[in-house]
């Protein structure tokens, strides 16, 4: 965020020498007023920019083997351009490369799934998936990892068959 609003300042400051050069350019035939003008467009501008270039910006720096598997698209009424194209503010990722399975339980994967927000920290929420169940058991307040662990009576929730989490792990964990 900080960063943000160093590059907005800058951007301020940009656009208000471009558009003083412009207004000394033309012998001062533009009106003073295009000075702070050109800083408000610009900071717009910047604003805009960083909104709509966050997700490509993150996701392109993810490690090799992670999957977006969910998207967030955000409008605000005090930003009325985001109703032409809303902005993604937020998404989940899997980590296929970290799948783990057992032997012992075919169809059975533990993975981790990253929820990424703007303004927010990336939490990581350790996850089970049936695939042969067709359902899903987050592993956050579990730390007996074991088989045992995992039975029928654990608060698992069910995946329909176009779920995401699913077509990602299931998918994955076969080939």
């Amino acid at each position: 965020m900080l960063m943000t609003l160093i590059a907005v300042i800058f951007a301020g400051f940009a656009g208000a020498g471009l558009a003083l050069a412009l207004r000394f350019g033309t012998g001062r035939r533009l009106p003073g007023w295009i000075t702070p003008l050109g800083a408000g467009a610009a900071m717009i501008a910047a604003t805009i920019a960083t909104e709509y270039g966050w997700y490509d910006t993150t996701t392109g720096s993810m490690p090799e083997g992670m999957e977006v598997i969910v998207t967030h698209e955000r409008s605000a009424w005090w930003q009325p351009w985001t109703y032409l194209r809303p902005y993604r503010d937020g998404f989940i990722a899997v980590d296929i490369a970290g799948i783990r399975s057992n032997e012992d339980a075919p169809g059975l994967h533990l993975v981790n799934l990253y929820v990424f927000g703007r303004w927010a920290a990336t939490t990581e929420v350790p996850m089970a998936v049936d695939c042969t169940g067709n359902r899903q058991l987050t592993l956050i307040d579990r730390p007996d990892l074991s088989l045992d662990s995992l039975t029928d009576d654990a608060p698992w929730i069910a995946l329909r068959e176009n779920d995401p989490l699913r077509l990602a792990v299931c998918n994955e964990a076969t080939t």
